[in-house]
């Protein structure tokens, strides 16, 4: 058995996980990086060898977790892709709006380039094109949650909800055929990203309850060094927030990633509406193409939406009035003149491209408004850096002075934090004989892996660093 930790080992973003066992190869995830000092990571190869990998199997639709499988098809895989029928559909929108702006970016630089009369050392290219997402979605394989599904001669895997975002999973991998040494057949776990319960739209996460060994354990850390605020406040500091901002005049703008947030603001903005806790009349925009095709995808998946989310939108039908998803640009531009009071939800959620740009560019300057995180920044981020308070901040290429309210919204996160993490890990009923703890920054992850150590003295706890191989 040999593992190879080719992505979010020692860092949140990029995951990538290799095995090899009974000459059958996957990986977990193939996530794009996105903390710029790892940014390089993204042009190695994912693996020596694409074409001798015999399946990829996907925890869930989120960029730094599917954004790298168009290049690892371009490189030359092509065995099958799995994951849940959510997740490859929310995957395919993800994968293809990267795509366009990988392309739209490399001919920036040309254009930029020839403009500036330069040489690059090496031709401007995209990571892939539409072309390779195109091929990339054929490989796709839809599984059920919760069932047994049989993916080679002696290779098995069971699809948990993970309680992270809609169609989220973690990953039981049976490899039923055993080795030489091994009478029992041999599981490996994977957590993907795990959820925090009580939260809208997806259902609370599930345990592993099995009375299974589990011969290796890779569990996520990204709040593994911290408690999240409880999630009970989040709607009470929304709450604050946009009749703070909204009383003194001012707009709200909302970064949010356009899978998974976007949807489940909508879901808290319909809740405190029919409640009565924010104006009815309030104007509420989520200008995002991605973000509100996927909201259609979300749509179309209801019967893994939580009983509390359909009834909210059962009673929102009648009560919200004002509510405006915008697709296109002229109505994305029709924001940056609009007066009076509102709230702008708009993609990325880190500021690191997108609609969100301009919407700053317009709003930031005014101290009338309010910039509202709504989740993790990675390090190097426009994001993070508006939130660690630089000012003035550089967006296209200006330096904009920073006037607008900065806050960040606690307890949205759709991470487990520490407490959680170890709840999760706590409930296995017999520890895993190996954890890598992964996902993570490094405090985050030497401060999980003490805590393991804590509650499974017995496990034998590793932390990983990039491109390592560990063979048991």
């Amino acid at each position: 058995m040999e593992f190879q930790f080719c992505g979010a080992a020692g860092s949140v973003t990029g995951s990538k996980h290799y095995v090899a066992c009974n000459e059958f190869q996957f990986l977990v995830d193939c996530g794009l990086v996105q903390e710029r000092k790892n940014l390089f990571q993204n042009w190695e190869p994912v693996l020596e060898n694409p074409s001798q990998l015999d399946a990829v199997f996907l925890t869930h639709a989120h960029l730094d977790h599917c954004g790298l499988l168009p290049k690892l098809v371009a490189d030359g895989f092509q065995g099958k892709i799995y994951g849940t029928s959510a997740t490859l559909e929310l995957a395919k929108l993800v994968l293809f709006d990267s795509a366009h702006i990988q392309e739209e970016d490399a001919a920036f630089k040309k254009k930029r380039h020839a403009k500036e009369g330069r040489v690059p050392p090496r031709p401007v290219r995209p990571l892939y094109t539409q072309a390779d997402v195109e091929k990339t979605v054929q490989l796709f394989c839809s599984v059920p949650y919760s069932e047994t599904t049989k993916v080679a001669p002696g290779v098995e895997v069971v699809y948990r909800d993970a309680g992270h975002i809609l169609g989220s999973a973690f990953i039981e991998v049976i490899l039923t055929k055993p080795q030489v040494d091994q009478d029992e057949p041999r599981r490996i776990l994977f957590s993907g990203d795990l959820g925090r319960a009580n939260r809208p739209i997806v259902c609370d996460p599930e345990f592993y309850t099995e009375p299974n060994v589990i011969s290796n354990l890779f569990i996520e850390s990204t709040y593994g060094d911290r408690e999240s605020e409880p999630i009970e406040t989040v709607n009470d500091q929304l709450i604050e927030v946009v009749n703070r901002t909204l009383d003194r005049g001012g707009k709200v703008i909302m970064p949010v990633f356009a899978v998974e947030r976007a949807q489940e603001m909508l879901v808290r903005f319909a809740k405190l509406i029919v409640e009565g806790k924010i104006p009815a009349d309030t104007p509420i925009f989520l200008d995002s193409p991605m973000a509100v095709e996927a909201t259609l995808i979300f749509n179309r998946h209801r019967e893994i939406f939580n009983e509390e989310t359909i009834e909210i939108s059962r009673e929102a039908k009648d009560t919200i009035k004002n509510l405006h998803l915008f697709k296109t640009q002229q109505e994305s531009r029709t924001l940056n003149e609009m007066e009076g009071p509102a709230v702008i939800m708009s993609s990325a959620g880190m500021c690191n491209a997108g609609r969100i740009k301009h919407h700053l560019v317009n709003h930031i300057g005014d101290p009338r408004n309010t910039v509202a995180f709504l989740g993790y920044q990675a390090e190097g981020t426009l994001g993070k850096l508006i939130l660690n308070g630089v000012n003035p901040v550089r967006i296209h290429g200006q330096p904009r002075q920073v006037n607008a309210e900065i806050v960040m919204i606690r307890g949205i996160s759709g991470h487990a934090d520490q407490s959680e993490l170890l709840e999760w890990y706590s409930a296995i009923p017999i520890h895993p004989k190996t954890t890598f703890v992964v996902h993570g920054e490094q405090r985050a992850i030497q401060t999980l892996a003490e805590k393991i150590k804590e509650i499974a003295p017995e496990t034998y706890v590793l932390t990983p660093e990039y491109k390592e191989i560990y063979k048991d």
